[in-house]
């Protein structure tokens, strides 16, 4: 697929490279949930088990629940990367109706065992299928599209979540919970192979692969070969973290309602509502923010969000007004009850625009033939982190009796520390968040024509200068990474420097001010162009003084004798007057403060064909006459 056919993240839904495996995906997070909340309430309620031995019961369940993604997701990621990934797809999912019968014959026998071993080979069926789904999407879906998919799986995996746990509820509530419980989870299960039978073929990008039937050692030499891609690895840090927060946070809620917030049975349900279609929210809202493309500047936005109303929730939990037990309605009315129920919903939002673009990161970052272990490596570090979050949780609020509010504090405390560790670490996300932020604030960005920049292989941009900001815009508008050449003292400007030199910009002095510079730059310029990377050039030299295009200098009819590419014209319309531009004195006296730009591009030209009189002509025609 080209990137001129990309499209929205919901038409998805009825293209069948995308739609057969949403739906999978959907129907099999419900009927895990659905089984685990209605094996819960059978536990607790039924008279099965002691009720001094509950609290033992439920948590191994959830434990059992987890375990298999420690001892199979590396066998899982092998799997899927040497074989076609559709027929993997359905083997499990025929293995899920087999787990179906099982849990309902168990369910039926009422053997407590026998479900806690059914609900071990849920977690092992959702182990293979992890690996799949994820390694699945880079191949059926452009890269434009790769945020608005993943979105929609985040969405359809939290909403799934939901539903399947209410669903759990009421199913353990009836009288005949055998029959009804053993007709959904099979019923579901047979949906979910039928919708499998949708899922396009995916060849195997591993095929000569050799399987380690080692869990142990496999698992180690695929987080070693996953740290080798620095970025990559922080990312998987990253969402394990938001697993490890979010496990915390949704296991406190039911406690925390009863002791803290005076809420019954229908409150608890009302504020894990909130939270999980607020992370839905959030996961759709990724691709409208990121423009179609995967912008890791979100993801310190989702960071600092988060965080700021987990902040806010803990004084909204102690100036909350509610008087003895109240149900969804009458806390609700409550004075102070909508902050909490806004800052659990800001936390689930700001939460899926933390993850969803980190997701992408990993699919597209990482070669083909081993994104299925990379995403195995995710699912391990995960399932490690949500273990390590419910022993934090035990041992603060269970050995060092600390209060709940206290202990979500320090929990989104710590979320402030690891989020700075990881932008330290992978300066990127910084550097991203600085320019979607400036061309989502001052400056009211729109695009015309940029699929004229190819997809990949090396090529040189030419544009107009304007403001000391254009790199910034270019590179918030095009998706590829771009090599900005630019002159030296606009490079030093204090805190631009900083994105500067983290983009790899290549900073360039006059041939007359310094020779060696100025060759060791078009060094740098041959060397980039050799990788196969963009290189932007802004060919007037400095910035216009009086709103006109100046004379393009020579410097690209260098660059592309001394290597041969494609250069792409483009032109930034509607910056002169605004803040950074030298209309009226630079940061002095602008005409405006808001400004709506468009940043164009042309038809590529072929390297016989630059000049560059023909490249002025031709970025003067794309900027017309508002300058």
């Amino acid at each position: 697929m080209s990137a001129t056919e990309t499209t929205s993240q919901f038409s998805l839904l009825g293209q069948r490279r995308f739609a057969g495996l949403f739906h999978t995906q959907f129907l099999g997070a419900f009927n895990d949930n659905l089984f685990k909340a209605a094996l819960s309430l059978i536990f607790v309620y039924s008279g099965l088990i002691a009720a001094d031995v509950t609290d033992t019961f439920v948590n191994a369940a959830a434990g059992l629940f987890i375990l298999p993604f420690f001892l199979f997701s590396a066998t899982a990621g092998q799997l899927a990367d040497k074989y076609e990934k559709s027929r993997l797809v359905r083997i499990i999912k025929i293995m899920e109706i087999v787990i179906a019968l099982c849990g309902g014959i168990a369910v039926y026998l009422q053997s407590v065992y026998g479900m806690l071993a059914v609900l071990f080979l849920l977690g092992v069926q959702s182990t293979f299928f992890g690996p799949l789904k994820y390694s699945i999407l880079p191949q059926q879906l452009h890269e434009s599209e790769l945020v608005g998919g993943n979105a929609q799986i985040e969405m359809g995996t939290f909403v799934s979540i939901l539903l399947g746990t209410i669903a759990g509820g009421v199913v353990a509530t009836q009288a005949d919970v055998n029959m009804w419980l053993t007709v959904l989870v099979v019923g579901i299960a047979g949906l979910g192979y039928f919708a499998s039978r949708f899922i396009p073929e995916c060849p195997a990008t591993a095929g000569d692969l050799r399987i380690d039937w080692n869990p142990v050692r496999a698992t180690w030499d695929m987080i070693r070969s996953a740290r080798g891609n620095h970025a990559v690895f922080l990312s998987i840090l990253g969402i394990s973290w938001f697993w490890l927060l979010g496990s915390v946070v949704l296991a406190q809620i039911p406690n925390l309602t009863k002791v803290y917030l005076g809420g019954g049975p229908t409150v608890v349900t009302l504020i894990l509502a909130t939270f999980t279609i607020a992370v839905a929210l959030g996961s759709l809202m990724c691709e409208r923010l990121s423009g179609q493309k995967i912008e890791l500047g979100i993801v310190p936005l989702g960071a600092l969000g988060l965080s700021l109303a987990g902040i806010d929730l803990y004084f909204a939990i102690n100036n909350l007004n509610v008087a003895g037990t109240v149900n969804w309605l009458e806390f609700a009315a409550a004075d102070g009850a909508w902050r909490i129920l806004l800052d659990m919903g800001l936390i689930g939002f700001f939460g899926g625009l933390f993850i969803v673009p980190l997701y992408a990161l990993i699919q597209t970052r990482t070669e083909a033939g081993q994104r299925a272990r990379i995403i195995a490596v995710n699912n391990v570090l995960n399932a490690v982190f949500m273990v390590v979050g419910a022993v934090l949780a035990i041992v603060c609020l269970g050995v060092a009796g600390m209060a709940i509010p206290d202990f979500l504090l320090m929990v989104i405390l710590m979320n402030i520390a690891v989020s700075a560790f990881v932008f330290q670490q992978v300066p990127e996300f910084a550097m991203r968040f600085l320019i979607w932020m400036l061309s989502h604030t001052m400056y009211r960005v729109q695009h015309d024509g940029l699929e004229q920049i190819p997809d990949e292989g090396a090529a040189v941009i030419v544009c107009n200068h304007v403001t000391f900001v254009d790199a910034l815009l270019l590179a918030g508008a095009v998706r590829r990474p771009i090599r900005f050449v630019m002159f030296k003292p606009i490079y030093d400007i204090p805190v631009l420097n900083f994105v500067f030199r983290v983009g790899g910009a290549i900073p360039i002095q006059s041939e007359k001010e310094d020779k060696a510079a100025y060759d060791a730059a078009f060094a740098r310029i041959r060397d980039t162009l050799a990788d196969g990377e963009l290189v932007c050039i802004f060919p007037e030299g400095a910035l216009t003084r009086d709103g006109e295009i100046a004379r393009f200098r020579k410097g690209v009819e260098r660059i592309v004798e001394e290597s041969p590419v494609p250069v792409v014209p483009m032109a930034l319309q509607g910056l002169w007057g605004s803040f950074f531009s030298h209309s009226g004195g630079v940061f002095k006296n602008p005409s405006r403060f808001w400004s709506r730009v468009w940043v164009r591009a042309g038809k590529m030209v072929a390297p016989a064909e630059v000049s560059a009189a023909r490249l002025q002509t031709e970025v003067e025609l794309l900027r017309g006459d508002l300058a």
